[in-house]
């Protein structure tokens, strides 16, 4: 299938695989949530420590060291794509969907909004279903979600719209993350009916049902119900509106997002806390093609 731009990898690519989750984080994790579980003495507050110190959980331990890059003299310039942080990051993506590297769904990345007049931030998980030569691309609903009021505004003047966002992505197993900041922009519909193609038919049914962020009421004549009847009637709705209809049309307020980057930076876990950080910054050409600086950052 034809598209706007050539796609670095796809959905299928980044989506069919799954990969156990590494020992080492597993170990790690579940004495975070023992610690969590074992206030301070004094019960004034929670103290967060890694294992070792769970006979004294009002003496905090020390934070975990990252070591993996160590041996190998850390992250270096020469390391890096040189022009592109596009091309690095599909270069980075690539080492961590490899299965012995134990990241688990490596498309997994926080996406951060900030909502105008009053500057509210805003951060949830999504899927990186895309990666072009523009940017980077998830898929949602932007007509009654926050991510949309944020972005784009809302009808209540409440939001006037604000285009830039940013997207975080954390490797553990590899001690890496990227940051990326940047503008907001839609999809065609073209483009977003070609990804919505490739959902189950009840993903497509569930884009259409939900209001995302909406509020649900109970049904007050089902005192166990807690809202949930209410979705589930517009779910059936939607049943009966495309029955026997195997090609459903993307809904005018679903669709894909694309986060063009302006800087994009990589992240690499050191010994000290004296992590390696190289950022790109675009360029702006008059009349020609973008550049990107590369830079290294004090940690």
């Amino acid at each position: 299938m034809r598209t706007s731009c050539r796609r670095l990898f796809s959905v299928s690519t980044i989506t069919s695989r799954p990969k156990p989750l590494n020992a080492r984080v597993a170990t790690f994790t579940t004495k975070t949530i023992q610690m969590a579980l074992h206030p301070a003495q004094d019960g004034a507050k929670l103290i967060f420590a890694p294992a070792g110190t769970l006979a004294d959980p009002s003496v905090p331990g020390q934070a975990a060291q990252f070591l993996k890059a160590e041996t190998r003299g850390g992250l270096r310039r020469s390391n890096l794509d040189p022009e592109s942080p596009i091309t690095q990051f599909h270069t980075w993506f690539t080492d961590a969907s490899q299965p012995e590297t134990g990241v688990s769904h490596p498309e997994t990345c926080t996406l951060s909004t900030a909502q105008l007049p009053s500057g509210r931030v805003s951060a949830r998980m999504v899927y990186m279903k895309e990666l072009d030569p523009k940017g980077f691309v998830i898929y949602s609903n932007f007509g009654t979600s926050g991510k949309a009021r944020d972005l784009f505004g809302s009808e209540d003047g409440s939001s006037t719209g604000n285009p830039w966002a940013s997207l975080v992505f954390w490797w553990e197993p590899l001690e890496r993350q990227v940051r990326v900041e940047g503008r907001a922009e839609r999809l065609t519909t073209e483009e977003s009916q070609a990804y919505f193609d490739t959902r189950v038919r009840g993903s497509r049914l569930g884009a259409w049902s939900s209001k995302q962020s909406a509020v649900l009421h109970p049904d007050p004549a089902n005192p166990e119900d807690d809202g949930r009847t209410q979705l589930e009637k517009w779910v059936k709705e939607s049943e009966q509106r495309f029955e026997g209809q195997e090609k459903i049309p993307v809904p005018e307020f679903w669709g894909g997002l694309r986060i063009v980057p302006e800087r994009v930076e990589f992240w690499q876990g050191r010994q000290n806390r004296l992590h390696d950080r190289f950022v790109y910054d675009r360029v702006h050409q008059d009349g020609g093609e973008d550049k990107w600086t590369l830079e290294r950052l004090s940690p």
